[in-house]
């Protein structure tokens, strides 16, 4: 898995790029507080090396919580940038800081 951050110039936004390596699975999203945690707003798409791809125009000097869905299946990112516990989720989620 990789985050790929590309902060804009002309804008107080950072692109982030979501790549979930995942070729046997039907369907990868990226949920968390910048989208309400919902499993539909952020479909990853397949690409043909089956890494599902997906980026994000979010606000930088801010810090998010997140983590992936394959398949129905929450799944974190080891390469996060830090780990923050969910007492909602009773589970680690995933922090990007822009």
């Amino acid at each position: 898995m990789a985050i790929k951050k590309q902060y804009l110039k002309s804008k107080p936004v950072c692109k982030v790029t979501f790549s979930v390596p995942a070729k046997e699975a039907k369907s990868v999203a990226v949920v968390g507080s910048f989208n309400e945690w919902n499993t539909k707003a952020t479909e990853l798409k397949k690409q043909k090396n089956g890494t599902f791809k997906g980026t994000l125009d979010l606000a930088k000097d801010t810090s998010y919580e997140f983590r992936y869905v394959v398949d129905g299946t929450y799944v974190n990112d080891e390469q996060a940038d830090a780990f923050a516990y969910s007492e909602f989720a009773s589970a680690e989620n995933c922090v990007i800081n822009l």
